[in-house]
């Protein structure tokens, strides 16, 4: 192979690494960067050489003299370097700017056109196309958030999170890495691409960090975004089951509430009027509600300097998860602790006492007759005026360990054992079974408790409020950064508390059976 055919080979090599980047809508990776240099420096020196080889063909050194000092040649090379360099900085200059504008720059390379024509060319389109022209400061418009929303889709997709309804930009950008997404972020900010891209990991992220304060920056921003979807995403995931047994509030700030919040009873009996009789006058019995009040939990996190140069897309997405994982979990576990302590409520009686009519002390494990039990128990209590209350049965909630006996008990038309074929009136019975497994962290070797919950419809259980109905943790990236990284606080603010004790049953249970 000569040295043209090298040259020519070294040049389509380049052409290729160019037209992956472009493809994916990236600049080039690390690894290409490196081997483009690498082939411009073997095209410099094979110009070089295939330069002065003519230059001999055309002028050959007259005889006897063998000397390499010819000023003329060493123009003649000075030259074709300069030449170069001008066509490599055209080229560079021209792949930057059309990106920018999301145009294809290869056919202002092929037909030598200057960067004034390019400039021009594009502003023209820019016109034609109503598009806002970029004037050396970057607004952000529809087309920045758009670019927003789409890289920050795109780094949950590439961590493996399932996004609903992706946006459409997604796949342009699921192969950048972070320092891809920085130098697109500083770019389009103004800075030139050739500057960012020989900067080195550790340089870049500094570059980044001190986007903290500006509060128009983008790769902050998506970072913020990317870590708030991936929050509700893994947030809505999380299998918990509180929210089977629980009615959901909303309290509109932190303080407890007034002790005039009442609960309108019955009005007692319509009264018989007699003809030309008198309607008498009534008024609806009340009796306080339990006072309710928020507390705020939360955690910080930070992405580190390390996380950044190590490309670790996880930070983003599973990190934040994890916390508001957590969250949620924390909320469970207060639930079943409320119900597991059996501390003294509002009325300065334990939540499941005799004199609440709510608790089966002779415990068991969940049978057909200790439900039956439970289920006539709880239909039997009384509102706060003495009045029966229409109570339906809705949610049977148990520890891990008896659902294939429940199973049994509920899909048998038979009683189990019955040498009589005796009908088993809980066949089919309309009663959802919860299991939760943090009975049984709470219970360990000791007894575990199973519970029935009525309709909330029926009567009052527990409730978890919420500041102004917000379910999911929020986060707030803090305004002065760590040390070697960006910080995020992460909180959510809640209150648990018992509306009514009637709407609760307990049995005390039995030690559950070791695993063998």
């Amino acid at each position: 192979m000569n040295m043209r055919q090298l040259l020519a080979q070294n040049i389509q090599r380049q052409q290729t690494l160019l037209d992956t980047a472009r493809n994916a809508n990236r600049s080039l990776s690390d690894d290409e960067q490196t081997e483009f240099d690498n082939l411009q420096r073997e095209i410099d020196r094979l110009n070089a050489a295939i330069a002065a080889e003519e230059r001999q063909q055309n002028n050959p050194a007259p005889a006897g003299n063998t000397g390499s000092g010819n000023d003329e040649s060493d123009a003649n090379d000075n030259a074709t370097q300069r030449a170069i360099e001008a066509e490599r900085s055209r080229i560079a200059e021209i792949t930057a700017m059309c990106r920018d504008f999301d145009i294809n720059p290869d056919q202002y390379i092929a037909n030598g056109a200057s960067l004034d024509n390019v400039r021009e060319a594009i502003l023209t389109q820019l016109r034609s196309d109503h598009a806002p022209i970029a004037t050396g400061v970057q607004v952000t418009g529809n087309g920045e958030d758009d670019f927003r929303r789409d890289a920050a889709d795109a780094l949950m997709v590439r961590s493996g999170i399932h996004v609903k309804n992706p946006a459409p930009g997604v796949r342009q950008f699921s192969n950048m890495s972070l320092r891809d997404l920085g130098i697109e972020c500083l770019s389009r900010e103004g800075r030139s691409t050739n500057e960012l891209l020989r900067m080195n990991p550790d340089d870049l992220y500094r570059e980044l960090c001190r986007q903290f304060y500006n509060p128009t920056a983008a790769f902050p921003a998506i970072m913020d975004q990317t870590i708030r979807k991936s929050i509700v995403e893994l947030y809505n995931a999380v299998p918990t089951t509180f929210q089977a047994i629980t009615t959901k509030g909303s309290l509109k700030d932190f303080k407890t509430t007034a002790d005039h919040e009442y609960v309108i009873g019955g009005v007692g009996d319509f009264l018989l009027v007699p003809e030309n009789g008198e309607l008498k006058p009534d008024m609806p019995r009340t009796e306080a509600l339990p006072q309710r009040k928020l507390d705020t939990y939360g955690k910080q996190f930070s992405m580190t300097r390390q996380a950044f140069i190590n490309d670790d897309i996880g930070f983003l997405t599973e990190v934040p998860g994890l916390y508001a994982a957590a969250a949620k979990k924390t909320i469970d576990k207060q639930v079943y602790k409320l119900l597991f302590d059996n501390k003294a409520i509002f009325d300065g009686t334990p939540l499941f006492d005799k004199k609440h009519n709510n608790l089966i002390s002779t415990g068991s494990a969940p049978s057909q007759k200790s439900i039956q039990e439970i289920i006539l128990k709880m239909q039997q209590q009384k509102d706060q005026f003495g009045d029966a209350i229409y109570m339906t049965p809705r949610t049977l909630v148990v520890p891990m360990s008896y659902e294939f006996d429940l199973a049994v008990i509920f899909h048998s038309a038979q009683v189990t054992g019955s040498s009589n074929n005796d009908i088993n009136p809980l066949f089919n019975y309309p009663l959802q079974v919860v299991q939760s497994p943090v009975l049984n962290a709470l219970a360990g070797d000791g007894v575990c408790p199973w519970f029935l919950f009525a309709d909330t419809t029926s009567a009052r259980g527990i409730q978890v409020d919420y500041l102004n109905g917000q379910e999911t943790p929020t986060v707030r990236r803090m305004e002065t950064p760590g040390t070697l990284g960006f910080v995020w606080d992460i909180y959510l603010d809640w209150g648990i508390s018992v509306r009514d004790f009637r709407g609760i049953a307990k049995n005390t249970g039995v030690a559950l059976p070791k695993a063998e």
